[in-house]
């Protein structure tokens, strides 16, 4: 049996896991947990990749790297996750031109339980789908989407995605920021 993606309107899974944080020898790990983030009060981006040192992946890291301060401009937290270990994220890390600057924590699930609990564990590989979850400052999901492996997401989606739920209104279809409403 699959377990269902886990939806808007859940409640995120509690997680205390370690994360490569730095390439700086002696800072590069560092332990998150989800008590640490609601304690924050800032919404969460938590955005899955399937394995590290592969192709597809590098290119959305790098891309939400690039867009970096666009979440932090939002309030939101953002963390990379996959079922590969701190130790390997640290070595693709140092080894990958596009990833050594990373402004954001590459979270190790390597017990795949988070994966799990979200329902994104592909069955066959035990790897994580492509995954990007929006949690509000509640722990509340409020937006998730999931591609197939092959295929790598678009990170102004998620911009826009995050710019509409925050605006509390009704947002109509390709709805951009500073557009219009809909006042029912």
């Amino acid at each position: 049996m699959k377990n269902a993606v886990l939806s808007v309107g859940a409640e995120f899974p509690a997680f205390a896991k370690k994360a490569v944080v730095s390439i700086e020898k002696g800072k590069e790990f560092y332990e998150i947990s989800s008590e640490e983030i609601k304690a924050s009060g800032k919404w969460m981006v938590m955005f899955w990749w399937p394995k590290d040192f592969t192709f597809v992946c590098p290119t959305e890291i790098a891309e939400f790297n690039k867009h970096y301060q666009d979440f932090a401009d939002r309030d939101a937290i953002l963390i990379g996750a996959s079922t590969d270990s701190e130790f390997v994220h640290l070595a693709w890390r140092n080894n990958h031109d596009d990833l050594r600057g990373l402004q954001f924590p590459m979270l190790a699930d390597t017990s795949k339980s988070l994966a799990q609990e979200l329902g994104i564990l592909e069955a066959e590989e035990k790897i994580a789908y492509r995954a990007t979850f929006v949690v509000d400052p509640q722990g509340i999901v409020r937006w998730t989407s999931v591609y197939d492996l092959s295929v790598g997401r678009n990170v102004k989606e998620v911009l826009r995605v995050m710019d509409a739920l925050q605006s509390d209104e009704l947002c109509p279809c390709n709805w951009q920021k500073g557009e219009a409403t809909i006042k029912a």
